[in-house]
């Protein structure tokens, strides 16, 4: 079993690069030399969640991991839409600019989403794609979704927006207040992942009270919702060997069950016992052998 101990050795180094004029924060792990390794986050996180799986691999790997826009230290959108696409730009110019074709992915929640529909736009620069709960909405929860009608959808989706322009981000009093939230979120978390998601997921306001970096925005959802028929036809072009995981504890269905696994051509489900959407930090020490183990193969 993998050791899930405490982090050790000197931490990645912070960089900047820009995509479509924005300045976007990423940090390098070194180890140059080594094949890339792109590890991408979820909604609301940011890059230094990676930071035990980094470590796992930084001696074989050239890890980078970065902060997408309105995450993290990376810069917020002009307006307040945040679309899939835009992620994925992001992520194609990270990779075009720092050449790191072919590259391997490990990637979470929405940064699974993003993951899957860059490797499906580019099949070739994909050597191996590891992604955490990616798939998105399951179909259930699509179909419920779309009997909604699209100007009803647009309407919420006009006043949610309204609401996110007058939503101040939560201040707390101490980063402490700011842990104890973290814990209340994810109660599978550590004390100690706990705190270093904290520590580095909020940033310190000029009244000395802290929030979170994330932009309020990035939680509106577009009222044209996710097509699935479009989704089904980029994972169908993903060639590289794919490993989804997903955790049983979860609200994700399973891709096997549900019947969205059929649509990779070449990908393996894997569910992992007592952890929730966080598989990475709830059962580190069982992902990182899986992941080790596919990487190997």
């Amino acid at each position: 079993m993998t050791s899930t101990s405490a982090l050790i050795g000197p931490g990645p180094t912070s960089h900047t690069y820009f995509s479509q004029r924005l300045r976007l924060h990423y940090v390098d792990w070194g180890n140059e030399e080594a094949e890339p390794l792109l590890l991408i986050h979820g909604g609301r996180d940011h890059c230094r969640n990676w930071d035990w799986v980094a470590q796992s691999f930084r001696d074989t790997h050239h890890i980078i991991a970065p902060d997408l826009r309105g995450h993290g230290d990376s810069q917020w959108m002009i307006g307040g839409t945040y679309d899939l696409t835009d992620f994925v730009y992001d992520i194609a110019q990270l990779i075009h600019q720092k050449k790191l074709n072919p590259v391997t992915i490990i990637a979470h929640s929405m940064g699974g989403s993003v993951a899957l529909r860059y490797a499906g736009l580019y099949p070739e620069t994909v050597k191996k794609l590891v992604v955490i709960e990616g798939l998105g909405p399951s179909p259930k929860m699509i179909e419920d979704r779309m009997k909604t009608p699209i100007y009803e959808r647009t309407a919420q989706w006009v006043e949610q927006m309204r609401k996110l322009s007058s939503r101040l981000p939560r201040r707390y009093d101490s980063v402490l207040d700011a842990f104890k939230r973290m814990q209340d979120e994810n109660p599978h978390l550590s004390p100690e992942h706990a705190r270093h998601l904290t520590v580095h997921g909020v940033s310190q306001n000029e009244d000395g009270t802290y929030s979170w970096k994330f932009d309020n925005y990035v939680r509106a959802f577009s009222p044209n919702g996710f097509n699935p028929e479009e989704t089904r036809e980029f994972w169908a072009r993903i060639t590289c060997p794919t490993l989804l995981i997903r955790g049983t504890e979860s609200w994700a269905s399973d891709p096997l069950e549900d019947g969205r696994a059929k649509h990779f051509a070449n990908a393996r489900v894997e569910s992992i016992e007592k952890a929730g959407h966080w598989v990475h930090h709830d059962q580190l020490g069982v992902f990182l052998d899986m992941t080790k183990e596919f990487l190997a193969d």
